[in-house]
């Protein structure tokens, strides 16, 4: 059976995983309601920072949907959800600074997004193929397949923990220019502390949830060798 008693070490990355999310959209619904003195758009500072560090030729473009926001290092573009583009919030500086980390961090060659970036091809291989060769194992009763299914996902979890760093780099760079160049006032400079802290949250739970399916997928696999 591939439901198992060993999935119950899958409930605390499962419990966490729903608090993060709930940190985020929380902390998210209420600063995106608190307008920030410094009248700035999310895209007029997003460009004001790019400049700030050489970086003209990255561009900054709208897109749809809520919380989409990030950056593509292969189109050099800074994409911003329409709420963070044209918004004065909080909110919208603090998502907006974070993902012009990242174009930072490309630029300057920060080794983890490098090595997260050189990862990316075999994670998405991995994403794609590692349940089908779990659950092939599990049928055909083949410790071969399901052991290479389990390697797949290993390289998964490595991608979360190299991920890390990278997000928690960028936020600690926004948080740095928003409070030196005097965009956010002290009391609105901790909201944005708190939003993004929040964010990180949810890559940490990933992080815990993705160790204990490992954790979970190896048990099940020393229980059939044996």
């Amino acid at each position: 059976m591939f439901f198992d008693i060993s999935m119950i070490v899958l409930i605390p990355g499962i419990l966490l995983g729903m608090y993060a999310q709930a940190k985020v959209s929380s902390a998210y619904n209420k600063y995106s309601r608190v307008l920030s003195a410094s009248g700035y758009t999310g895209a007029e500072f997003a460009r004001k920072m790019l400049n700030d560090n050489g970086l003209y030729d990255v561009t900054i473009t709208q897109i749809s949907g809520k919380m989409s926001d990030h950056y593509d290092p292969r189109a050099r573009q800074v994409r911003l959800s329409a709420e963070v583009y044209n918004g004065t919030s909080i909110a919208s500086l603090g998502i907006a600074s974070h993902e012009v980390g990242h174009a930072i961090q490309h630029a300057t060659h920060y080794f983890p997004l490098t090595l997260r970036n050189m990862v990316i091809p075999a994670t998405n291989i991995s994403s794609s193929i590692y349940f089908p060769l779990i659950f092939l194992g599990l049928i055909l009763n083949s410790t071969s397949l399901f052991g290479l299914g389990i390697a797949l996902f290993a390289i998964i979890v490595i991608f979360q923990l190299i991920t890390l760093p990278v997000e928690f780099n960028a936020s600690h760079r926004a948080i740095v220019t928003l409070g030196d160049d005097a965009v956010l006032a002290p009391a609105e400079l901790k909201g944005a502390k708190k939003m993004l802290s929040a964010a990180a949250l949810t890559y940490v739970a990933a992080l815990v949830t993705g160790v204990l399916q490992l954790l979970q997928l190896i048990i099940m696999f020393s229980g059939r060798d044996e």
